[in-house]
């Protein structure tokens, strides 16, 4: 059985060479707006660097009730909340590392993918690239909403997810959305997303 997912389901996915005022400013700013889940993925810094942006950003989300994961590596994950993994990764291995109280999700980009995550033991996948995406020019081809329907996990949409397709995905079969480059250039725009996200926590 999987862990539930965060809730508002909308997961920030962080970018530091993208972000307008600072990856601190930014994450601040759209965890005032509401989002409750993000994950640090600046897997190009040593090991020391992301322990103090995780040391940084864990209060940030402890005071809301949210949730901070890592991308990446799964050594860090008792630094926070969890682990995402790259596609391909032992997640039976790091599950036994982390436990059954982490939250452990990989990135999968198709239907077979999700299916071996699934197996796995993995707790939910993002799919990517629903759409095309500005963070990731060239990363294709778009996949399309549909191929979320009747997945075997719960899985995040990635790749171009805005307020304007936000609901077409969940309402394919998303569980709910991952963003990173459009939040990060422009963080007011995460009130404008959760808005548009449906199982929104009321209040938030």
């Amino acid at each position: 059985m999987t862990r539930p997912l965060p809730n508002p389901p909308l997961l920030l996915i962080t970018d530091r060479t993208q972000a307008v005022d600072g990856l601190l400013p930014v994450v601040k700013t759209c965890v005032a707006a509401g989002c409750r889940w993000v994950s640090l993925r600046e897997k190009d810094l040593p090991a020391t660097e992301q322990v103090d942006l995780l040391r940084a950003l864990k209060p940030i989300l402890a005071d809301v009730g949210g949730i901070l994961t890592i991308h990446g590596d799964p050594d860090l994950a008792p630094l926070c909340d969890g682990v995402h993994l790259p596609d391909g990764a032992d997640i039976a291995a790091v599950r036994a590392l982390l436990g059954p109280e982490a939250l452990i999700g990989a990135s999968c980009h198709d239907r077979a993918g999700v299916e071996a995550a699934a197996r796995a033991g993995a707790d939910y996948a993002t799919l990517s690239p629903i759409f095309l995406t500005v963070s990731k020019p060239g990363y294709g081809p778009a996949l399309g909403p549909a191929v979320l329907a009747d997945l075997p996990l719960p899985t995040l949409a990635l790749g171009g997810v805005d307020a304007g397709t936000i609901a077409a995905c969940i309402g394919a079969g998303a569980a709910g959305g991952a963003v990173m480059g459009g939040a990060m250039r422009d963080p007011s725009s995460m009130a404008l997303l959760l808005a548009a996200t449906p199982g929104r926590k009321p209040g938030i």
